[in-house]
């Protein structure tokens, strides 16, 4: 499956933005899907997750409550919607397909997309 994430961008602290994910070549739904994300000099780092139905999501400490992975298996894509968003967020954002289980670890996944930058200014 290829991935192809969007949505990042420039934007002030305590703002929104939404990434979105979108899959081709292979049967979308049969993918769990997780964010992931690599800040500056740190390394790669889990995000949220969600299963092949969307019935089941995981988020890392630092962004529960403020994050929302969904998914859209008509479309074949999956959402990242991050409110209230932090200077510390700035990272490099990527979309991971799992072709078994939802998954938080890197490993595990089978596909990754390019990535897309979001940047908070304080």
């Amino acid at each position: 499956v290829q991935l192809q994430a969007s949505g990042g961008g420039l934007v002030q602290a305590g703002g929104s933005l939404r990434l979105s994910c979108a899959a081709s070549g292979r049967t979308f739904s049969s993918y769990a899907m997780s964010w992931f994300r690599q800040a500056p000099g740190k390394e790669r780092e889990f995000v949220a997750a969600i299963s092949r139905s969307g019935g089941n999501t995981y988020y890392a400490d630092s962004v529960k409550g403020r994050f929302t992975i969904s998914r859209d298996n008509v479309k074949d894509t999956v959402y990242l919607q991050m409110n209230s968003l932090k200077p510390e967020d700035t990272a490099i954002y990527y979309c991971a397909a799992n072709n078994l289980v939802v998954t938080t670890r890197q490993y595990e996944c089978d596909y990754w997309g390019q990535g897309t930058l979001v940047t908070v200014s304080s």
